[in-house]
């Protein structure tokens, strides 16, 4: 039977295929997907952790217990899990492991660009890279047998096209046959005090060689030899991209990034009198030719940085024997008006922010949709770096500042990052008696990335109740003495809080209680009235402008120069914050 599916969706049929009993996430574009849509095979333990290292230690946990286990992740999550990550390489495995991690060229949703094929090599795993939703369901299958093959953790790597795509995939049953979970003691291998580790590394060297000589002989890779003048080794999905801007040169498609199968590369760089690597972000691929002595034409000509695609592509190699230049004259194209990512109408975070700005805070933020507090016209923002920075950010900030510019500083952090990794850093603030302000935008959901369950939202992925963590105990646990919990809809009473807390000489916290607005599952989100304008007392002071909630538009008059401003009715939520702002009692 055949399916279109994303790859995404792919990767989670290979898991159900493979025989993979637990699964463990945290969400991440472009990988969140993955574990939505285990979660719908029966046969799979899926859940959400509060954390990618937490994710990748379940699913070692399982593996040790003789289960095939996949841990799912975004790039960046593999900062977080790399500690785990490290180790299980010199330990092994029991039952398969994989770890899914998805890339995100061009940044379309991350706060950067790294290349995940260098953890690979850094941990000493090989890692596998599909190029089609057929291979990502293939190629996840493949990583648990290898994994059990050579006793290693194995990394399959996706990126935003290949997660999000869609293509054919062919169906197959389940596996049979897999031995049964059980307990089985062998701490020396297990257990990695340095007299155990030291015994396990050079397993970890040799298994290397071994894994590239098994590339060299297993259909993972492949050459396809068409033209002798042109040879081009690529992988994932820049080999779509090569197929279609050079239909005519040979291509040496690497199903297996790391390690590089060092003779198939011989034999087919002998074969072409010119050799070329095409791969996105780094000289990943061309760096490993290269020390093998090989001559090879890489970032000379493909860019370091951002997504590629067959355009991109086929400009690098316009105006060489290979393709013909590009016409200097460019086609007549449209510019279309930018649309910046703004928060959604009735956000609860959105009044929080003009406050912020108000109060000429200076903001540390962190990594949500509140993060969009950055942009225009709220414009209070002023640093965000990873998950659970905001805090331990403002902590260290305020150490290099005198108290009167002390208490302009405020840590913005929503639950589900809270609870990522936000609970150790306000240990360090509330230990270290750092006096900052913290704001936790509770909305009960991890917005951003498609409203998953967290552990303060009290459901599970497969959407049971579960225990709730009670965020104002935890943080009064934590040694925070000053916590407040407020409305953020209410302006008045919000302001009046953060002025309150700002002005204490010791670390605070603020909680704010709405749910997000675009909360699924039950009613955790009651929608207010409906707002209109009314026109006749509009003045067109263009307060309510100053939120710039999506709701909102700016009608101008005929000669363009006035206007007032209209409520779609169609997206207004009756959150009342604009309403809170109008000073001629325009918006009712």
């Amino acid at each position: 039977m055949k399916e279109i599916l994303s790859g995404n969706e792919a990767i989670a049929r290979g898991a159900f295929e493979a025989g993979v009993k637990v699964a463990s996430a945290y969400p991440g574009t472009p990988s969140t997907e993955i574990l939505e849509n285990v979660s719908t095979y029966s046969s799979i333990n899926s859940s959400w952790a509060p954390n990618e290292k937490v994710a990748l230690e379940v699913a070692i946990g399982a593996s040790f217990g003789g289960a095939r286990a996949m841990a799912c992740m975004k790039h960046v999550g593999v900062n977080v899990a790399a500690d785990p990550l490290f180790t299980v390489s010199y330990t092994g495995v029991g039952g398969g492991l994989v770890l899914v991690v998805a890339d995100d060229p061009e940044m379309h949703s991350s706060q950067n660009e790294q290349d995940s094929r260098n953890y690979a090599k850094f941990v000493k795993v090989p890692m596998l890279e599909p190029a089609d939703s057929q291979e990502c369901k293939e190629f996840t299958r493949l990583a648990f047998e290898i994994s059990e093959q050579f006793d290693t953790p194995v990394m399959v790597r996706s990126c935003t096209r290949i997660s999000h795509g869609k293509s054919i995939v062919e169906l197959a049953d389940p596996v049979t046959g897999l031995p049964a979970p059980a307990l089985v003691k062998n701490p020396r291998k297990l257990v990695m005090l340095p007299g155990n580790a030291r015994e396990r590394h050079p397993l970890v060297e040799q298994r290397i060689v071994d894994l590239s000589a098994y590339g060299d002989t297993n259909p993972v890779n492949r050459a396809e030899y068409l033209s002798e003048d042109i040879g081009i080794i690529c992988s994932g999905v820049t080999w779509q991209y090569v197929r279609e801007a050079i239909p005519q040169a040979s291509t040496l498609k690497l199903g297996m990034v790391y390690p590089l199968p060092k003779k198939l590369v011989r034999e087919f760089a002998s074969r072409v009198r010119k050799l070329f690597v095409v791969e996105e972000l780094d000289p990943f691929i061309e760096e490993q030719v290269r020390a093998m002595g090989i001559e090879v034409v890489g970032k000379e000509l493909i860019p370091l940085c951002g997504e590629l695609s067959p355009g991109r592509v086929r400009t690098a190699f316009a105006g060489t024997s290979f393709v013909p230049a590009v016409s200097a004259t460019p086609l007549s194209v449209e510019k279309l008006p930018s649309r910046p990512p703004n928060m959604c109408p009735g956000c609860p975070h959105r009044g929080i922010f003009y406050l912020l700005n108000r109060l000429k805070a200076y903001v540390t933020g962190d990594i949500g949709c509140y993060t969009l507090g950055f942009m225009h016209p709220l414009n209070a923002m002023d640093t965000c770096v990873c998950m659970g920075a905001s805090i331990s950010n403002a902590s260290g900030i305020v150490r290099s500042l005198q108290p009167e510019e002390q208490r302009r500083v405020v840590a913005v952090i929503g639950d589900s990052t809270f609870l990522h990794t936000g609970v150790n850093s306000l240990m360090e603030m509330a230990y270290n008696k750092a006096p900052a302000t913290v704001i936790i935008l509770d909305n009960r959901i991890t917005a951003m990335t498609g409203r998953q369950e967290n552990p303060a939202s009290g459901y599970t992925l497969s959407g049971e109740e579960a225990p709730m963590v009670n965020i104002p105990e935890l943080v009064r646990a934590l040694g925070i003495r000053h916590v407040v919990e407020v409305d953020p809809y209410d302006l008045p009473a919000s302001r009046k809080v953060l002025e309150e807390e700002m002005a204490r000489p010791e670390p605070s916290v603020i909680i704010t209680n709405r749910p997000c607005c675009l909360i699924k599952g039950d009613c955790r989100f009651e929608k207010g009235t409906v707002l209109e304008i009314d026109q006749d007392a509009c003045t067109g002071c263009r307060a309510c402008l100053s939120i710039g909630c999506p709701a909102i538009e700016w009608k101008p008059d005929a000669s363009g120069k006035k206007g007032k401003a209209w409520i779609d009715p169609l997206l207004c939520t009756g959150c009342t914050v604009c309403q809170q702002l109008c000073k001629f009692n325009a918006i009712k």
